[in-house]
């Protein structure tokens, strides 16, 4: 009777965690582009900086104060150069994102995403000539196909935003495969919430001068904004609270399911965000539009698949 029970609430704990994850990643996501879009806020560099400053602070508290994982030290000046190395790739990537709402509706955004395994394979090919097999290979070919047929149906579509867009896509990719060669040692290998705590900080003073150049009207328009609408400074901490509980959550279900299912809900996350975007935003669609991203996704599926049976 208790084994049942401890099954019960292992499973509403899971169940929990999923669906918290699911809702602070399109929640970010959907708030992004409100604010990006339809709330004049046109400033996605400043964006980045408020989430990557609220990761470092909220890092810091859960690591230091509540201990929810244990804290890893940097051992040496070559570790943290390395840090550092990824955290501006992933500031590209984040940024990129962003800028690329601004543009276009977050379905195409979504689908143009969902070809990161594409770029991940590529890079780890020409960085580490790690081979997969060729039927794996294969699978990417709807992957791509996809996004060149939804790319053909969006009414959307904005040459600038879809370049930026598969531009943070690659960039992703690049610094998942770039973690893996420079973080590769057992002694140098950091879990991704303490690698959140070092990266988040040099994340925000790598934006700094960017943004000041890049934005230079931020701060002055913001708090113009600001007086117009009384919400904003509330939508802009509870957009960076966000980001941060995403990398969290992210965190906990890896942790917490097997790498099959995180996959399995990555794929049904995307989804899950195109639907409820075209909801809120009522941007159009085209029939074209969905059967191109249905194909991404069922390649992602068949990637996965076959990356999974051929290791």
């Amino acid at each position: 009777m208790s084994s049942s029970s401890s099954s019960k609430k292992q499973t509403l704990f899971i169940s929990t965690l999923i669906i918290s994850w699911y809702s602070s990643n399109i929640g970010v996501l959907l708030l992004n582009k409100f604010l990006l879009s339809n709330y004049g806020f046109k400033f996605p560099i400043f964006l980045t900086m408020c989430h990557m400053s609220a990761c470092a602070f909220l890092s810091y508290i859960s690591i230091v104060f509540l201990k929810l994982v244990p804290l890893q030290h940097l051992k040496s000046r070559s570790q943290f150069l390395k840090v550092a190395t990824l955290s501006v790739v992933f500031c590209a990537s984040v940024v990129g994102g962003n800028i690329s709402l601004r543009y276009l509706p977050v379905s195409f955004n979504q689908a143009v995403g969902a070809t990161t395994p594409f770029f991940t394979a590529l890079f780890a090919y020409l960085m580490t000539l790690k081979r997969e097999a060729w039927v794996t290979y294969g699978a990417l070919v709807p992957v791509v196909a996809g996004v060149v047929i939804a790319s053909g149906g969006e009414p959307g579509f904005h040459w600038f935003g879809f370049i930026m867009c598969i531009s943070a896509t690659a960039a992703r990719a690049f610094k998942s495969v770039l973690q893996g060669i420079l973080l590769s040692s057992e002694g140098e290998k950091l879990n991704s919430m303490n690698l959140m705590l070092y990266m988040s900080p040099i994340a925000v003073v790598a934006l700094l001068p960017v943004t000041l150049v890049m934005e230079p009207d931020v701060i002055s328009l913001t708090l113009t904004l600001a007086k117009q609408h009384q919400y904003m400074w509330i939508l802009l901490l509870v957009n960076s609270v966000m980001a941060y509980s995403a990398n969290l959550l992210n965190f906990l279900v890896t942790k917490h399911t097997s790498a099959l299912t995180l996959q399995v809900l990555g794929n049904a996350k995307g989804a899950v965000a195109v639907v409820i975007s075209i909801l809120i935003f009522q941007n159009p669609v085209t029939v074209m539009g969905i059967g191109g991203y249905s194909i991404t996704v069922l390649g992602v599926v068949a990637y996965g698949e076959t990356k999974r049976r051929f290791r």
